[in-house]
């Protein structure tokens, strides 16, 4: 499909799983991959490029590494694949820092996500982590297989309460079907 994501759990290789996808689709393509990265994260990643005989740059190079915030330098037609590492990130962005993210996704042939944390608390992170790699958007994923109990209540209503979102009926296996596709 050649957008894909890995949630796998701390100490499991993200890192080299990530460049090696950014090598492969490099010689597959002879084009560039662009890797986001929180801003602590990304001098690591290049460590880690060295350490795996992987060659990745900060700024610019066949396989770039930016953190999130410098996403607005870079045009998505100089690329033909992106990483966003820490993707669960993603979730928490304001929505046009979020709607960059995807936006610049979704211009691209690859593109990789890859956390950790890809659903801690919540579903909506897996639906933020959905529209981003260009499949279901997170408030249709939301609609499709989950209730809001604050739309029941009243007194959640009035005191502002977060959403809560349950599973519909007999949504949960046919979700956990969507997620795995």
């Amino acid at each position: 499909k050649g957008r894909a994501a890995i949630f796998a759990d701390c100490g499991l290789g993200k890192t080299p799983m990530q460049l090696v996808w950014a090598e492969n689709v490099v010689r597959k393509t002879n084009g560039r991959v662009l890797i986001l990265t929180p801003l602590a994260v990304a001098a690591q990643t290049v460590r880690e490029g060295e350490k795996f005989g992987i060659e990745c740059h900060r700024g610019k190079g066949r396989i770039t590494v930016a953190n999130y915030e410098q996403l607005h330098h870079y045009d998505s037609g100089d690329f033909v694949g992106v990483v966003c590492d820490e993707s669960s990130i993603l979730k928490s962005f304001d929505g046009a820092t979020r709607g960059a993210v995807t936006e610049f996704m979704r211009k691209v042939s690859y593109s990789l996500l890859c956390t950790a944390t890809a659903a801690p608390n919540d579903y909506i992170e897996l639906g933020t982590s959905s529209e981003a790699l260009g499949e279901l958007g997170h408030m249709d994923m939301l609609n499709r297989f989950f209730k809001n109990d604050q739309n029941n209540s009243s007194t959640r209503r009035l005191f502002g309460e977060a959403p809560k979102w349950r599973f519909k009926g007999h949504a949960e296996i046919p979700f956990w079907r969507w997620v795995t596709s």
